[in-house]
This record gives C-alpha cells, structure tokens and sequence, in this order.
C-alpha cells in the first residue's frame, strides 16, 4: 500500500497537471484563432487545435503599422532596462548584504515598503521625476521608469542570495589584496549565476510586456513599443482576431528564446558546493 506521504505527492502532482492543462487551453485556442482565415468572430465552444495553418495573418500584422519598428523598440528598451535593473540592483544587494554602515536595516525597510505600494500609484511621482529630468517621450526615459520600479523588488531577490554565500569566499579575496568592486565582479557575480539567471527571466518578461510606463511616458507614435502597437491593431482591427492573436504570438518570441537562453541558471543549485573545505 502507498504511504500516505506518497498519496499527498501524487495528488500535488496530479493537482498541478490540471493546473497546467487549464492554463493552457487558452494559449490553445489562441493559437487556433491566429491559425484561422477571416477570424471576425471567436471560435465557441472555443477550439484547441486548428483546422489549417494559415499564415496571411502572421504576414499581415509584421507588415501592419509599422510592426517591425514598435518591435525594435520593444526589444531596446527592454534590453537596456533589464541590463541597468541587473546592474543597479545587484550593487544595491551587494551592499545591503555584504557591506556594513549605518541606518542599512532602516533603509532596506524603505525598500520593502515600496514594494507594497501598487504600481500604479507610483506612476504619477515617476512621471513628475522624469519630466525634471526632460526625458518625457524618450526611450531614455522609459529606461529609467521601468529600472525606477524595479531595483526595490530585485534588491530584496538578489540580497537574500547574496547573504548565503560563504564569507569565508569573500575574506580570502581580502587577504589577497581584493577591493569591494573586485570582490563584487570577480566572486559573487559569477557564483550568482542561479539568481542572476532568474532575474534576468523575469525582469525581461516584465518590462517587454510593461504598458502603462509607455503609454503615460511615450508620445511619438515612432517611439511606441510593441504593447502599445499591439492594442492599437486591437482597436484598429476589433473583430479580426486571428489578426491580433498572430501579432501576440509573434510578440512572444523574445520572451521564449530568453528563456530558453536562461532556463539552465534558472533551475541551477549548488553553485557554490565544495568552494570552501570543511
């Protein structure tokens, strides 16, 4: 007879391949639509797999509006934003978990706390900041908004990685004559691989799908990022849904080979097993 803490992890397992399977019939259906000729109307009872493949609406919206453009744009924007959120915020846990100075706890609470204001309270202040700053309808400036929102939640993420490592790593470096930026570059940016891997996941994914930053900061329409363009065709092209469903796909790709490229850091362990004997 199975053991009852077998019976608990078959049924979690079984619970979360429901999960899963719920999750996915709407990408399902999504596909199918944007598979479909002449899609004026959603599919009901929704339909999971399509009939045909038809293509004229993948060609049809990368070459609508200036796809390809908004595209380009998405893809700077959100590189250099996830680059300087890296960056910056990997400095800033460096510092709240490494380095001791004063009032860092109180600080680090500050931190905490804007994570629980809601993002869109903050949009508001954010937009005054940048306007003194004179990067309204700048990509620039939505660089700065978007890495603005986010050091608070990647500082907390990274710290938390950053206060496991052994500091015996860290004061051998000193006695070898080791600066703090050294340490930084040289020891615990690449025995973060893991954190650095998943943060890059999400922050990619998070600021390629990031609307209402570009909508209140961007006015150019040859500034626009590919969020904006998609709601635009939406209302543009409100019954043909095979054509907005196609543009969605395609504005999913970078996220897939991102994940792809980080996936192996995401699920890694143990960077640092056996870096320190015993």
């Amino acid at each position: 007879m199975m053991k009852k803490a077998q019976i608990g992890a078959a049924s979690i397992h079984i619970l979360l391949i429901v999960f899963s399977l719920l999750s996915l019939f709407p990408f399902l259906n999504m596909i199918t639509v944007a598979f479909t000729p002449n899609s004026y109307v959603l599919p009901y009872p929704p339909k999971f797999f399509p009939d045909s493949f038809y293509l004229g609406n993948f060609v049809e919206s990368l070459s609508a509006n200036r796809f390809g453009h908004y595209f380009l744009n998405s893809v700077v924007v959100a590189i250099l934003s996830t680059f300087a959120t890296l960056f910056v915020a990997s400095l800033s846990a460096y510092g709240f978990a490494r380095l001791d100075f004063p009032g860092k706890e109180i600080l680090f609470k500050f931190y905490v706390f804007t994570l629980m204001v809601p993002a869109i309270l903050n949009i508001i202040p954010q937009f005054l900041v940048i306007k003194s700053f004179h990067l309204v309808d700048t990509r620039g400036g939505l660089v700065l908004f978007n890495v603005g929102g986010a050091i608070a939640g990647y500082t907390f993420f990274l710290r938390q990685f950053f206060q496991a490592l052994p500091n015996e790593l860290e004061e051998s470096a000193v006695i070898d004559g080791a600066g703090r930026f050294k340490i930084y570059s040289r020891i615990i940016l690449p025995l973060s691989g893991p954190a650095m891997g998943t943060m890059t996941i999400f922050a990619f994914t998070g600021f390629w799908d990031e609307f209402f930053g570009a909508l209140t900061l961007i006015k150019s329409e040859g500034k626009r990022t590919l969020p904006i363009a998609i709601r635009m065709f939406q209302g543009q092209h409100a019954t043909d849904w095979g054509f907005v469903f196609a543009a969605s796909l395609i504005a999913l790709i970078p996220i897939i080979v991102i994940y792809i490229i980080f996936q192996k850091q995401f699920v890694q362990a143990g960077a640092v097993d056996g870096a320190v004997k015993e």
